[in-house]
């Protein structure tokens, strides 16, 4: 196919140029008609990066592998990407356009990053794409791109039409300027259904804002393009809600949406577009996110599993790149590298990769339970907006800085997130990172509670971490507590933050939620529950009100959900009310284990009653066992207030229910902390 772009320089391949990883060993057998060879990265760096390893060397090659691999796949006009695997609830054609955006933004990010250089001619496959995927949009052949509708009408075009339109802006001297006009033409009005339809509800109205972002970088703007923006800001300030944290829509939902989305979008158009004033009230709201959400990568380099989309994986670090290329971000380079590398290595070698050098659908590996029916076989490449690292060029201090521990590696830490409602609790011991969810529901304000499906495993759980994940919801619920009613057991949807604070080495959140039933009445009148995370240490203080429990009623309360290889230890010991203690198996397991054992307590209850536990996880194998960690609890008569002494230096922990207060400190005098 002619490419729409003019002939280019000697030095400049061909897209039908040699495979980028040629240059490279390679055994026979990987390089057979089967596909392409597996990602290989360059030989480790202990010197520069005694952590991980990794370098921008190590970035490079990874962009170049994981756009080799996926370019086996492409249509013949290169306008689509029809990876291999289960179609999403979008179709093939949809799909086969995500694959060609996402892995855009890879491409574009490695050659800005490089400053124009295309060792591989990624840019002409690009060009060729653009140039067939917008001569007819909408026609059902084999290159023509889907047009972009509304939301509920097949929208995912909307999400990918952000990418290209990135893509276009960071590589707009070698690929944009140098297009045919009519190119430009056909690619403007696809772009612009972006402006013309309806997003969905949340992050999704920042596609149309980039979108119009990049048609005003080009001299194409308009009242469209700027309505369009300032829609988009103006619902960001609604969502905003403080420490960094937006909610991705008008509810509670806080996840990984606030790094790769939330932040990353109009941060990264204030960088590129020179705006001071977008640049500094954005950029403040990064550098105060990254405080907090810098502590939720485990040791080992994990991100905290926790909300939807996990499937795009080391994309859980943009934001700590974003920080690092922008300067709004409080972490030493060498930290930000740390962090983004040790994500990106957790990924790489624990098989996110297969043989044939794609990304899977999944977590470590395919795993169909990460997975929401928007997923498709290319929604993975999602994790190419990690790579905004490389617009930092080879010379800045996040490549030359020698790699520092990341924060979870530091001492013990405790810190609470009164916005969000989410308490963050690391222990240097295991590099274990555990967040307990006191806010976060991802519920719509039209939704209501009730509901049959029950429970949302990525968000309505009371805690996750950087090394378990939730069971299906089929199975039994890990970190849960649920009242059960002639059999039926309820689930936590909307979750009402009470407060949450922190001192020196503990912190406590708390919340409330209606118990919701999947059969029968949906609730029970008057029936509610309140709960308290108290940690220390690896220590979880788990505390319980039931009010108006109805006779008959039962409460159940789980751990952490863990297999039977031993690295893990999951504890939970009733120290108060609880009358039964067990296990269960989860057979469908988790995303970390192929099945899963789950404690449970039990006991039953009418009317009010409070049940005290303690609960841990840990990979500490010298860990005390948690009959030592407390010497007294003590349940006011009327339930309304409760305190726990520990072991360890005599300290007392008092939380008072209606108003909720916690306090800490020796013989229960601490000050009440922020709520």
């Amino acid at each position: 196919m002619t490419s729409p772009l003019p002939s280019q320089p000697a030095s400049q391949p061909a897209s039908q140029s040699s495979s980028p990883l040629a240059a490279q060993p390679a055994s026979p057998d990987e390089t057979s008609a089967a596909g392409p060879r597996p990602l290989r990265l360059p030989s480790a760096d202990r010197l520069l990066s005694p952590h991980t390893g990794l370098t921008r060397a190590h970035w490079e090659a990874a962009a170049d592998g994981l756009l080799d691999a996926a370019w086996q796949w492409a249509t013949p006009g290169s306008a689509l990407l029809d990876l291999p695997g289960r179609p999403s609830a979008s179709g093939v054609r949809s799909d086969g356009l995500e694959g060609y955006a996402r892995t855009f933004l890879a491409a574009a990010f490695r050659v800005a990053g490089a400053g124009g250089k295309d060792p591989y001619g990624w840019l002409d496959r690009y060009a060729d794409g653009l140039a067939a995927g917008t001569r007819t949009p909408g026609r059902d052949d084999t290159e023509s791109w889907p047009v972009i509708q509304d939301h509920t009408v097949f929208g995912q075009p909307m999400v990918e039409s952000a990418s290209v339109a990135i893509g276009l802006r960071l590589t707009r001297p070698w690929l944009w300027d140098r297009l045919d006009a009519g190119v430009r033409d056909r690619t403007e009005e696809w772009l612009r259904g972006a402006l013309r339809h309806t997003p969905a509800p949340n992050n999704w109205y920042l596609f149309p804002y980039t979108v119009a972002a990049f048609l005003e970088s080009v001299g194409r703007g308009d009242a469209e393009t700027a309505r369009a923006k300032e829609r988009a800001l103006e619902l960001l300030e609604g969502w905003y809600r403080g420490q960094g944290w937006y909610s991705d829509g008008d509810g509670r939902a806080f996840d990984h949406y606030n790094g790769w989305a939330l932040h990353l979008y109009p941060v990264l158009d204030a960088h590129l577009s020179g705006d001071a004033g977008l640049s500094a009230r954005y950029g403040a709201r990064l550098r105060e996110h990254l405080e907090g959400f810098s502590l939720l990568f485990g040791g080992d380099g994990a991100p905290v599993h926790f909300g939807r989309s996990l499937t795009y994986r080391f994309a859980a670090g943009s934001a700590v790149a974003l920080g690092a290329v922008t300067g709004h971000t409080p972490l030493p380079p060498g930290t930000s590298r740390r962090l983004i590398s040790g994500a990106l290595g957790y990924f790489l070698d624990r098989g996110a990769t297969g043989t044939d050098g794609l990304l899977s659908l999944g977590w470590h590996g395919p795993h169909d339970a990460t997975l929401q029916s928007y997923s498709g076989p290319a929604s993975p490449y999602w994790a190419s907006k990690a790579f905004v690292s490389l617009l930092a060029p080879a010379d800045h201090p996040l490549w030359t800085a020698t790699e520092e521990p990341a924060p979870s590696e530091g001492p013990d830490r405790v810190l609470a997130l009164p916005a969000p409602g989410l308490l963050v609790q690391s222990t240097r011991a295991d590099g274990i990172v555990r967040l307990h969810n006191h806010g976060s529901d991802h519920l719509r304000p039209h939704e209501g509670e009730s509901g049959s499906e029950g429970d949302d495993p990525l968000y309505h759980r009371h805690a996750y971490s950087t090394v378990t994940g939730p069971t299906a919801r089929e199975n039994a619920a890990d970190n849960h507590l649920a009242v059960t009613l002639a059999g039926v057991r309820s689930s936590r949807r909307a979750i009402r933050p009470l407060g949450a604070g922190h001192g020196d080495g503990w912190g406590w959140a708390a919340s409330w939620h209606r118990p919701v039933f999947a059969s029968g009445a949906p609730m029970v009148p008057g029936l509610r529950v309140e709960s308290v995370t108290v940690v220390r240490g690896r220590h979880e203080l788990r505390v319980h009100r039931v009010l108006g429990a109805p006779a008959g009623a039962r409460v159940e309360h789980t751990g952490w959900a863990t297999g039977t290889d031993g690295a893990l230890r999951s504890e939970l010991l009733g120290v108060y009310g609880w009358q039964t203690r067990d296990a269960v198996r989860a057979p469908q397991g988790t995303a970390f284990t192929r099945w899963a054992v789950v404690p449970r307590l039990g006991a039953d209850t009418a009317g009010t009653s409070v049940l005290v536990s303690l609960a841990t996880l840990t990979a500490d194998p010298d860990a005390a066992p948690l009959t030592a960690v407390l010497t007294g609890v003590r349940v006011d008569e009327d339930g309304a207030g409760v305190e726990a002494v520990w072991a360890d230096d005599g300290s007392t922990t008092r939380i008072a229910f209606g108003p909720m207060d916690v306090r800490h400190g020796p013989g229960g005098q601490g000050a009440p902390e922020t709520r």
